[in-house]
């Protein structure tokens, strides 16, 4: 039986009707069934502990690792997809902070202090993803959020707010905004469809293969995954193919050429040509400065 791509999963955050809380936090290890392909209508505050992997956020594709911390706006569908055995198990891998998306404005409109923190949230509706140096403020901070009652969560999470309000150096992980409504999706198969993509992305793989895969014409295909993604199949490719690249332009060791093809493009040209459209720069620059990825602020 399929599920929503925006059924929530306990402890999540459920409807207000039937959940009264206005924060939760809690964390998970792998394998764990809220690791998937989901959004939800509060905002988030993720934290990886442990591991590294592949993240999708929307029509994002990029690598993490410990100490990843993201923030995350309604809506926005995401998963982090750790690179690990099949027999593999991480007892604590994330911390995890949900709140109502109606939460600081509602408490703005009474403190209008508060309202500092708004263009943090607008930010957020696209993905935002800090600096690992943050991380020893992060950590804490989830900690005490598991561990406090209901009162106390909401006057950290203000003050861990008002602190990510003031910092410059983040990277905006989405071009798009989700589409508020989807329910002809179904988590299982567009988990199913972006699993398939992402262990086939370096062969010859077309949309027509993707949509016998998925059992729906191309163009339902089409329509289901943009809407889904918030991407088109051939910008998402691209994106997980880059993804792959950069991965390996930072090990240091292969010929930007080999990489080229080790990721599924089939010549040099067009390699660049996308991955300076993702990453405003050739593979040979990045490779340069994968060492200094938070040396100077990040577009804000």
């Amino acid at each position: 039986m399929s599920t929503d791509l925006y059924s929530p999963i306990a402890p999540e955050l459920a409807p207000r009707a039937i959940d009264d809380r206005s924060v939760m936090a809690f964390s998970h290890g792998l394998p764990s069934p809220l690791v998937r392909w989901h959004g939800h209508d509060e905002y988030e505050l993720h934290l990886i502990v442990e591991g590294s992997g592949q993240m999708f956020v929307g029509d994002h594709v990029g690598p993490f690792s410990a100490r990843h911390l993201v923030m995350l706006g309604p809506m926005q569908p995401h998963n982090w997809v750790s690179d690990v055995e099949p027999d593999q198990t991480l007892e604590l891998r994330d911390f995890v902070v949900q709140f109502r998306r109606d939460l600081v404005e509602s408490m703005a409109a009474n403190a209008p202090e508060l309202g500092a923190l708004l263009p943090l949230l607008k930010r957020s509706r696209l993905g935002l993803e800090f600096r690992e140096s943050l991380s020893a403020t992060a950590l804490p901070f989830f900690e005490r959020m598991i561990e406090s009652d209901q009162i106390t969560r909401i006057a950290l999470l203000i003050d861990f707010l008002g602190m990510l309000q003031k910092e410059t150096r983040y990277r905006v992980l989405c071009n798009s905004l989700p589409e508020s409504s989807n329910a002809d999706s179904s988590r299982e198969r567009i988990d199913r469809i972006t699993s398939f993509i992402a262990d086939n992305h370096a062969k010859d793989l077309r949309l027509s293969d993707v949509s016998r895969f998925s059992g729906m014409s191309e163009s339902a295909f089409s329509r289901f995954f943009t809407r889904s993604t918030g991407s088109n199949f051939n910008r998402y490719l691209n994106r997980i193919r880059i993804a792959h690249a950069c991965e390996l332009l930072g090990d240091g060791s292969l010929p930007v050429t080999d990489i080229c093809h080790e990721v599924g493009f089939h010549n040099i040209a067009n390699f660049n040509r996308h991955f300076r459209e993702l990453k405003s720069m050739t593979p040979r620059e990045y490779r340069k400065q994968t060492q200094r990825r938070y040396s100077t602020p990040m577009r804000n």
